[in-house]
């Protein structure tokens, strides 16, 4: 009679595979993940630029201004706020600064816009 069922080898070479395939996915996909936190806040950075210079038009405001969140908020329609600017992905937070000086991120500090 022949007995059915796998043998600790066959069970071995199983979890190696499923081993490997993790060591390579895993360190991609915690890659692509940073990656993306870099460029949401690369984009949300941008956006306060540009919120920025529209209420310093619309407020009359010097180069050496510097417009408080209060003054920018407006400018945001559809995406999520906290404390009236953009929701920074890894928890930190923005600074809009002078109109002549781009926003900053206390995590990344300041990207290139």
């Amino acid at each position: 009679m022949k007995q059915l069922g796998f043998t600790i080898v066959e069970i071995m070479i199983v979890v190696l595979i499923v081993g490997l395939l993790a060591a390579i996915a895993i360190p991609n996909f915690i890659k692509s993940r940073e990656q993306s936190r870099t460029n949401s806040c690369l984009n949300n950075l941008r956006l306060i630029a540009g919120a920025k210079d529209l209420a310093a038009i619309d407020l009359g405001l010097g180069e050496t201004a510097a417009p408080t969140t209060a003054q920018v908020s407006p400018y945001f329609k559809t995406i999520q706020l906290v404390n009236g600017l953009p929701k920074e992905p890894s928890g930190g937070t923005y600074t809009v600064n002078a109109v002549s000086t781009d926003p900053t991120c206390s995590v990344g500090g300041s990207h290139m816009l």
